[in-house]
Formats: C-alpha cells, structure tokens, sequence
C-alpha cells in the first residue's frame, strides 16, 4: 500500500520585484486630450532682425507676416486585457488570487514598463545623436555625455530641469570617473523618482536595458520638449458574468507619447557601435 505524505499549500504569493514608471518625470503636462483623440499645437516661429532705416517710408523694413506651424497629435495606443478567476479554482487555492493584488500586479509589471519603454523608443526616436557609435566605457562616457549637454546648449535648451536616462552598464561606467556625483548629494524626494544621482547638474535615470531601443548607451532630455497622455485607465470588475462563475477583470488603457516638432533638439542620444 503506498504511503501518500500530507502536503501544505502556503496563503502567501511570492510577489515578483517591479519597478514604478520612472519616465513621468521626463514629460510635459500642459496638454489635455479629454474628450478627444487628436490634439493640434501650433509652434509660432521668429522673425529676422534688420537694419533700421532712418529716411523712407519703410524705415522699419518690409513687413513681414508672421507664419506657424501644426501638429497633429494623435493617439495609436488602445491596450486592454482581460483576467478570468474561476471561483472553483479560488476556493481550492484559498482565496490567492485576490482581484487587487492581481491588478496591482498587472500595472506595475505589465502596463507600466511597457509605457516607459514606449515613451523611451519614442524619444529615441529622434535623430540627435552624440556622433559616430561607439562602444561606452569608463574612458570614454563622460566624454560622450559632455558631447551631449553640448548639443543642447548649442540648440539654446535650458540647463535646469535636463534628465538622462540610461542602461545599468552605462551607470557603472559613471560609477567608475571620478566626475560623478554621487545620489547622496540629491534630495530624498528625487530619490524616491528613481534618480540615482547628477552628472553635470543633470539626473541620472536608470533604467533596464529591455526599456532601450538596441545599441542605445544613454538619452538625454529636456522634459518640456514631449508629452505622453494617459487618456484611459480604466478597471472593470465584473462578477458572476454570463459564462462565467468567478471574477472576470478587465483593464484597458489608451495612452502615447509625441515629441514637438519645433523641440526635437531637447533631445540627443549615444549609440553603441
């Protein structure tokens, strides 16, 4: 006769480590798409300077009628799941499968890396790079880096505010120059954002290397130069519904991001040969 040993099945998930979205930071939030799927900004661009005539009637110069410029803004992104919980399965699992739990676990795991990586392709997107690829390394990096907050200064962007985002390895090269400045030099609330110190006055902002685009070493960016609308996070709960004895949840999020037109220097990147 076999011996059938008792098992014990344990009320506690061990939960999966994830990471809060750390790319709001790096966005603009001027801009309201209630009510709508497509938002037109306008850009109003300058005029020359001229010479001023002292005889004439036109002393000023020819007057020049001041132009403009639209974009479109239109939201592609509409993503949605949907979770069944049977209620047999959960009164035989002691009740695991709690529905807050579950969407928690849904956000930070799923939608909101997905989000951040999408708002970093985006960016990286742009064709603004710091020169020829080339491998990163300790040697090399603040160099690179430098070259960046160059080009922004040359394109007039402004100094406070900038944030880098960049991969685990690109931050260890940092970690290894005497150049860099440590996270304890930063107030606590920028800690609890997810930046890990400054370079150069600028933030550090790290990410895993899945939310980068192949061969991307580092990004660096001015938030007012993009906006990432979150139109619909929405939670539907629904219990016992046709077909179904349990929980059925379902979650749908409509959201994407934009770069202005007349603000695609704020950003610049470095590719890795």
């Amino acid at each position: 006769m076999a011996i059938n040993l008792a098992q014990k099945y344990s009320k506690k998930v061990v939960e999966r480590y994830s990471l809060k979205s750390r790319t709001d930071v790096g966005l603009n939030k001027d801009y309201d798409w209630a009510g709508v799927k497509t938002v037109t900004v306008y850009s109003v661009p300058t005029v020359a300077l001229g010479d001023y005539e002292r005889t004439g009637t036109s002393r000023y110069g020819t007057p020049t009628e001041l132009q403009d410029t639209k974009q479109d803004l239109t939201l592609t992104k509409d993503r949605s799941v949907s979770i069944t919980i049977d209620k047999g399965n959960d009164s035989e699992q002691m009740g695991i499968k709690e529905v807050g739990k579950v969407v928690a676990r849904q956000t930070d795991e799923v939608f909101r890396p997905e989000l951040d990586a999408y708002r970093i392709a985006t960016w990286c997107a742009t064709l603004n790079t710091t020169g020829t690829p080339v491998a990163l390394s300790k040697d090399n990096i603040y160099t690179k880096f430098l070259t960046a907050q160059e080009y922004l200064d040359e394109n007039k962007i402004p100094i406070d505010g900038r944030l880098c985002y960049l991969t685990p390895a690109s931050y260890n090269f940092f970690k290894l120059d005497p150049n860099f400045v440590k996270a304890s030099d930063m107030a606590q609330d920028m800690l609890k954002k997810g930046q890990l110190g400054e370079v150069d006055g600028t933030a550090m902002m790290k990410l895993p290397t899945t939310y980068f685009p192949a061969n991307v070493g580092f990004l660096l960016i001015h938030p007012s130069c993009s906006c990432s609308p979150l139109k619909l996070e929405e939670l539907k709960v629904h219990t016992n519904p046709p077909g179904i004895n349990g929980k059925l949840i379902e979650m749908r999020y409509i959201y994407d991001c934009f770069v202005f037109d007349s603000k695609k220097d704020a950003i610049c990147k470095h590719m890795n040969a």
